[in-house]
């Protein structure tokens, strides 16, 4: 299914803005010192998980360590997926503070709840410099098993390839700018694909014929296409991500500044499909250059039953690093 009622986040304990990720994400700006960047992001953090509760989204919320120090924490669908058949993909992030992020522990917990069969960890691309930010990088279609993926410097063609060939995806690549005509460091920040609606700046895509392909293919795999402006992406509007509320209800979990961007027409495009879940994280959108889908790691696993012992499987790489199933 494309969208699941179960998610992972990581509630902050040394939130900052991260100067090792400054350099490609232009969403990003440091105006706070480090204690009231924490006590900002906490308090945010909070809120949002009780708004998603509240609208009956399951939410598994792990706190984050005080050691090694992790500034972008808050955003672990970075460095983690997790699907239908019990996979696990572990991804190659571009900062070295941000590889911190990958932990044991954190599969262990989700492992007591979900079976996982097996974990493919991506991350020995790494040391070939090259990158793929999970679904920051990709925007996927799980239900037609399509990938899309905006170019960049945390984008690197052969890490998708692999993915795209371990789980049976197909993709579409394209070049997306914000308004200062620099490179979109990650997809989900101008696109989201829904179950039935897509929210996309098609402005952002210069070339007409990779606009032209990202329309076709969103149109032909039954999409309504919400087109937002490169000012609502600066506002996260494209940040967005479509959860199961209570009795499987759609919700749409954005920022309150990214649904206070929407014109009216655009909101009411929006509100056929799914309720919106709007998260008050002006000061994590602001620090961290990402927002309210970037702290949500989605978990497609089956859920265990009882009488199933946790066990988690060792993580595998083949050694030319393409990473294989257990």
């Amino acid at each position: 299914m494309q969208t699941t009622n179960h998610i992972l986040m990581v509630r902050p304990t040394n939130f900052t803005s991260n100067p090792d990720t400054a350099g490609s994400n232009t969403f990003q700006h440091s105006d706070l010192t480090p204690e009231a960047a924490q006590a900002a992001a906490v308090k945010e953090f909070d809120e949002y998980v009780a708004l998603l509760r509240e609208a009956g989204v399951d939410v598994l919320v792990i706190q984050d360590r005080q050691s090694p120090h992790t500034p972008d924490s808050i955003f672990p669908n970075n460095w983690i997926t997790t699907h239908e058949d019990g996979t696990v993909i572990l991804y190659p992030m571009e900062a070295l503070n941000r590889r911190l992020e990958r932990r044991r522990d954190i599969l262990e917990c989700i492992g007591e709840r979900f079976d996982i069969s097996s974990v493919m960890d991506f991350s020995s691309y790494e040391s070939k410099e090259y990158f793929l930010e999970g679904t920051g990088s990709m925007v996927l279609d799980r239900d037609h098993c399509i990938a899309y993926v905006c170019r960049s410097s945390r984008s690197h063609e052969m890490v998708e390839s692999a993915f795209a060939k371990v789980m049976g995806y197909s993709t579409v690549w394209f070049t997306a700018v914000d308004k200062s005509n620099m490179p979109i460091y990650h997809t989900n920040v101008m696109m989201h694909v829904g179950t039935k609606m897509a929210v996309v700046c098609l402005e952002s895509i210069l070339s007409p014929y990779e606009r032209k392909a990202v329309v076709q293919s969103l149109e032909k795999s039954g999409k309504e296409i919400v087109d937002i402006t490169l000012d609502q992406v600066e506002h996260f509007a494209g940040n967005c991500i479509e959860l199961q509320g209570h009795k499987g209800q759609p919700v749409l979990a954005l920022s309150r500044q990214a649904w206070g961007s929407l014109s009216q027409s655009q909101q009411e495009q929006i509100l056929k499909y799914v309720v919106p879940v709007q998260a008050p994280v002006e000061t994590i959108e602001r620090l961290g250059g990402g927002g309210a889908r970037c702290m949500v790691a989605e978990l497609h696993l089956p859920p265990r039953t009882p009488s199933q012992a946790i066990v988690l499987p060792e993580e595998h790489t083949r050694q030319d690093d393409s990473p294989y199933l257990a």
